[in-house]
Parts: C-alpha cells; sequence; structure tokens
C-alpha cells in the first residue's frame, strides 16, 4: 500500500495547520508504516514531523510510581516473554537506586505500540536530583504527570511541573494509585488545576487529558467511574494510555535533508567505543563513519567520525548504520564532547541552545582522610585520584560543581550539589569504589544582591499525623520557618506547608522523625533566594570525645552510658578526638573509651555479672552528614564511617 504522496492527510492540534506527506525511508517489512515518514507543516516547509516516534518523559514526587508504571508499559509493549524472569523497577539498575527505593539517574528505553515507536525517559523523584529533570526534558516533546491518588502534587510535582511548563511541553496527567483506600482522585485533579494556575500555565496548557491508572496491576482507564469500578470481564491494560500519548504528545519535529544538529543530553561509557553521548537528533541525517563537527558554547573544538551510532529498543542499545531526525540516539567517537554540547554538520555547523540547569544551594569540603586509621580499609586514598574522581563526576552529572580549596593546599575540594542527598549519594558511591574520605559539614551558598547577603529558600512539605502539628511548628519556627499553608483532609493526617532558610533544614530530618515517631513525611524544593534571616542555633547536644588511641571495652561504654548515647561498639578501634556518643548535655566531655575493670585478688559477690550493653546508635551516611557541627567532619571509608572533631588535642 503507498500513502497518497503529496497530499494533505492531516493537520497538526497545536497550530491548526495542515500536513502533508513529503518524504518516506523504507526500512524493510511490509507496507508502508514500517519505515520513517516526516510530515511537512502548511507554511513552514522546515518543520517536519515524525509520525512514527513519539518521545515522552514520566515525571513524578517520589514514591509515586514512576519506575513501576515503566515496568508495566515494558511488559505490555511485548519485550518481554511471558515466562522471561525480570526484576521489579527493571530501570533502576544501580545498585543504590535497588536499595533506597529511589531512582538517581535518569534512564531511556523505548516501546514499540503499533507501528509507533516510544521513547520513555524515566526521571528521578527526589528535589536533589532535579538536575536530572531539566537535562531529560530538553530530549522530548511531552511528559506523562504522576500524581498520587491519596497525596496529590508535593514538592516535585511543582518542580517538574514548571520546568515542563517552560519548556511548553504538553502534559497527560496519571492519576496512580487509584486503589488506595484514601484515594481521594476529585480533589487530587483539583489540585493539578490549581498549581497550573498557580504556575501561570496558560488556556492551551490547561487543557490536558486525565487519566486514572493502577501501575502495580498495568491498568489505565480514561473515567474515574471506570476506575474505581472496573468491568471484572475486561483484562487490565495500559491501552488507553498508550493512545494518549500518540494522540496528545506531538511527534518529534525536525528536517532530515537539513544540515544536522545533535545536543548531547547524557553521557554513557562502553569499554569498547569510550564516552559516548546520548541525546535527540534535532535535524538532518547521521551516519556511522561520517565526519563531525563538535561544538562547545557555539564554537567549533573538533573534527572527527563517528565511531558508532545506536538506538534504543527496549533496554537495550541497538547499533544503527543511519538515523534521521526525531529520534533518541546515542554515538561514539567524541572524547572531548560534554553536556550540552551539540553535534554539527562540519560544513554547515549550527549550534543548538545548551543545557541549562538551576545552580546547587549546598556546598561540602571533601578532603583526604588525614586521621590515624587512614589506608587501613580503602584502597584510594589520594588528593590527586580524589580530584579526578570528582572531576569526572561534574562530567557526568550537570547539577554537581567542583572546585579547588580556596587556601590552595591542594588536599581538599569543595562540591556543591542541590541537596544533601544528592551529597550522600556521591559519597556513598566513592566509599564503595574503594575511596576513603574526610567531608566537612554541608553549607550554604550564600549571594550578594544590591549589597546585601541573601541565602536559599525552601518550601518544605510536611505531611504529620494531627497531635504532632504543634511540636513540628514550633521547632520548624525556631529555624526561621514560616507556615504559609495547612490543609486537614480530616483522614487525621495534616500537610503543613512552610518556607524555610535551606541552612533551617540542615540536620532537621532526624529531629522530625524523632518529633513525629517515625510517622511524618517532609519533602522539600528550592524556591530561590531570600534576604538573610538571621542566625539559626546547630545542634544543641554536646559530644563524647575519645581522649586517646585503643579499642573501645565494653567496661568504660556501660560507665558512659549515663552520660548520652553511644556511637561505639567494643572492640572498635578509637583515637583522640573521635566522637564515641552525643551528651546528654550542650558541651563536649572528653572521655576514655578504653578504660578496663582493675584486676584484684579478692572477688566480690556479683563482680563478674555480665555487663548490659545498650546497642549503640548507628548513624547512617545521610544522618551522619546531617549531625555534623562546625568544629566536626565525618571519616567515610569502604567499611565505616566516623565522626570526629576536625583540630583534635594532642
Amino acid at each position: 500500500m503507498a500513502p497518497p504522496g503529496g497530499g494533505i492527510i492531516g493537520f497538526d492540534a497545536t497550530s491548526g495547520r495542515s500536513l502533508r506527506l513529503v518524504s518516506l525511508v523504507e526500512k524493510g517489512g511490509s507496507g508502508w508504516f514500517s519505515g520513517a515518514f516526516f510530515l511537512e507543516m502548511e507554511g513552514n516547509p522546515s518543520l517536519m514531523r515524525r509520525e512514527n516516534i513519539r518521545n515522552v518523559a514520566i515525571v513524578a514526587h517520589v514514591d509515586h510510581g514512576k519506575t513501576t508504571l515503566v515496568d508495566a508499559m515494558l511488559w505490555q509493549s511485548g519485550l518481554f516473554r511471558e515466562n522471561q524472569s525480570v526484576k521489579e523497577r527493571v530501570m533502576d539498575n544501580l545498585d543504590l537506586e535497588r536499595e533506597k527505593g529511589i531512582t538517581i539517574m535518569a534512564k531511556n528505553t523505548s516501546i514499540n505500540f503499533g507501528q509507533v515507536k516510544i521513547n520513555i525517559v524515566d526521571t528521578p523523584g527526589h528535589a536533589d536530583f532535579g538536575g536530572e529533570v531539566e537535562r531529560t526534558l530538553t530530549m522530548v516533546e511531552g511528559a506523562l504527570l504522576l500524581v498520587d491518588a491519596s497525596e496529590g502534587p508535593l514538592p516535585q510535582t511543582r518542580f517538574v511541573l514548571q520546568k515542563a511548563l517552560e519548556k511548553r511541553l504538553p502534559i497527560i496527567a496519571v492519576i496512580n494509585k487509584i486503589d488506595r483506600p484514601d484515594r481521594r482522585p476529585k480533589e487530587v485533579l483539583d489540585d493539578i488545576y490549581s498549581l497550573l494556575i498557580d504556575l501561570d500555565a496558560d488556556d492551551a496548557q490547561l487543557e490536558f487529558p486525565v487519566l486514572y491508572a493502577n501501575a502495580k496491576k498495568g491498568a489505565a482507564w480514561l473515567s474515574l467511574d471506570a476506575a474505581e469500578n472496573p468491568n471484572p470481564d475486561d483484562r487490565a491494560n495500559l491501552l488507553p494510555l498508550f493512545q494518549a500519548i500518540l494522540d496528545h504528545i506531538p511527534a518529534p519535529s525536525g528536517d532530515p535533508s537539513a544540515p544536522a544538529q545533535f545536543l548531547a543530553t547524557s553521557l554513557e561509557w562502553s569499554d569498547y567505543l569510550g564516552r559516548m553521548c546520548v541525546g535527540p537528533l534535532r535535524a538532518g541525517t547521521l551516519k556511522a563513519g561520517q565526519e563531525v563537527a563538535l561544538l562547545k558554547n557555539g564554537v567549533l573544538t573538533q573534527k572527527a567520525p563517528l565511531k558508532a551510532l545506536f538506538t534504543y529498543e527496549g533496554l537495550s542499545r541497538v547499533e544503527a548504520t543511519q538515523v534521521e531526525a526525531g529520534d533518541i540516539v546515542a554515538i561514539a567517537g567524541l572524547p572531548e564532547a560534554f553536556i550540552g554540547d551539540t553535534v554539527a554538520d562540519p560544513l554547515d555547523p549550527r549550534p543548538l541552545p545548551p543545557v541549562v540547569v538551576d545552580e546547587p544551594t549546598l556546598t561540602m569540603e571533601f578532603a583526604v582522610n588525614s586521621s590515624p586509621l587512614a589506608g587501613r580499609e580503602g584502597s584510594i586514598v589520594t588528593s590527586r585520584q580524589i580530584r579526578a574522581r570528582l572531576e569526572k563526576e561534574a562530567l557526568y552529572n550537570v547539577s554537581i560543581r567542583v572546585s579547588s580549596d580556596p587556601q590552595g593546599s591542594g588536599e581538599s575540594f569543595q562540591v556543591g550539589a542541590r541537596g544533601e542527598l544528592q551529597l550522600a549519594v556521591l559519597v556513598e558511591t566513592m566509599r564503595r569504589e574503594g575511596y576513603e574520605l574526610t567531608l566537612g559539614p554541608p553549607k550554604i551558598i550564600v549571594k550578594t544582591i544590591n549589597g546585601q547577603a541573601h541565602e536559599p529558600m525552601e518550601l518544605a512539605v510536611l505531611d504529620v499525623p494531627e497531635e504532632f502539628v504543634g511540636v513540628v511548628a514550633e521547632k520548624l519556627s525556631a529555624r526561621k520557618g514560616r507556615v504559609v499553608k495547612l490543609t486537614n483532609h480530616g483522614s487525621g493526617r495534616v500537610r503543613l506547608e512552610v518556607k524555610v532558610p535551606t541552612r533551617g533544614l540542615i540536620g532537621y530530618r532526624g529531629q522530625f522523625m524523632t518529633d513525629t515517631r517515625g510517622e511524618g513525611i517532609l519533602n522539600a524544593i528550592a524556591l530561590g533566594y531570600a534576604p538573610f534571616t538571621g542566625e539559626i542555633k546547630g545542634r544543641a547536644n554536646g559530644s563524647l570525645v575519645s581522649d586517646r588511641q585503643g579499642v573501645a571495652v565494653a567496661y568504660a561504654l556501660f560507665h558512659l552510658q549515663p552520660r548520652g548515647s553511644i556511637f561505639s561498639s567494643p572492640g572498635d578501634p578509637v583515637y583522640p578526638g573521635l566522637i564515641i556518643g552525643e551528651n546528654s548535655r550542650t558541651e563536649d566531655i572528653w572521655v576514655n573509651p578504653c578504660k578496663e575493670k582493675k584486676l584484684t585478688n579478692i572477688r566480690a559477690s556479683g563482680s563478674d555479672e555480665a555487663l548490659r550493653l545498650i546497642p549503640p546508635r548507628r548513624l547512617s551516611l545521610e544522618e551522619a552528614i546531617e549531625y555534623l557541627r562546625e568544629d566536626e567532619v565525618l571519616e567515610v571509608t569502604p567499611k565505616s564511617t566516623r565522626l570526629r572533631k576536625k583540630n583534635p588535642k594532642s
């Protein structure tokens, strides 16, 4: 069957202009739909749409079901055999992602729905990894906005929605977890509309389709009634979602005959091909072996032949001899390419707008491990190796900034990031690779605007049981927080929205979980900079600090327990300045954790009874980073984390 070449075959929904088939590239198979074809827009011949491709990002707040939905989409596309063993959350392929249950790095895959290839980008849901969202939104023409049917829009929902609206991407709203007993889909939909209006969305952006989904069961419905009362005879599927993507997400535009323009939005590594760039091909055609130009900030810096080209099919990269405008592809052969660079035709190099992300709000000092125990547990310990690793991280992570120590010692580095979790993930990754580090306390990045100091502010959204609202509001008020909204849905839980300085949240999460007895949920998102709000008191409790080197013993720890909570166990190595516990009072106390019971010739009754030690308080890496005071540092090795004084007494 041949297409009606040259005839008008449709209309573009966003512009109202007619579309005409102008080119056809056969790629095998039966029927003309098996190839790539482009539609030219009336009055704009340079804007062609590749109708057999859709590029879409899935964005949401953390734990609203993005990766679970991608799992269901992959299964129903026929990518896996019916009896194939596949892990849950297959897109979360990093160890840390599976352990923490969150997406850290944005990743892309593709599925086939009929004759259309759908490239899907799974993005992180935590605000600290917002840089991943910002760069991946440049790859797509639309977004699926996933919102929990009970929790509704949360801080990261606002962040990703704002970025999508700025890029004028069409939205498909998917209200997920529709099977929750505490669901409130009508109110959640109203909240989505309110959020859009609050973000100054125009009339066209407010006209978005709404679907209701149960990602775990792989089901989607077009109406709330059908979702809440599904027909037991109908097999649950995601066909309504697939069709909505085809109907409402525009096909990628680009002229295949124009000079090539490729934007690098992420980097990967191959042991055989070296550095690989992944991103959208905006215009033109690329062929394996052809010479291309690398443009940095619009300036031509390198010409080189392409070693290889890849497209995505399911979870795999598939080598291709030629790729055309509109697809998301991977290219190899440019070892100096970086995120935001343009790969173009050397005869007519045309740069694309670079990837722009928000600036870091926190900084932390990374230094060599200078403790008496340095080099015992890790294999990578020098400042040169740490510098190389941090510079490599800055290449792949667009929201990380690395600079040398202002004092010029060369032994430490300042690392800027969006939040403590992002820094903790970087440190955890490095320690698993064999690095030993000394970390300073996180500090905010202060800006001077019109001669006045400004600090980063955040919107903290806290979901807490009703009985804890008072203590939470009191603690945040002491940290210069201001409640801007309080919502009670009548379910026994209250949602607080609080504007608070970023430094007010440093070290607060542990206190928050204690105050709410582990039942509270805290999320935050950056709001920008505001005038400095004044002094905020830090940790109220002092530390129990070891005054000598040796090994902690049970007898000494037993007699130190009344002074506070203990971090060390019998047999742990200690040294002068090591923090072995938290004092119940405000001052620091230097103690002897190595003191043993004196031996005597006479045994008193009961003298040999076993000592009953309270289990030590073990701080996670994130908790330890939050715990640090100005005069303290954190020693991190592949096996241990130890708090110590920055300048211990001799």
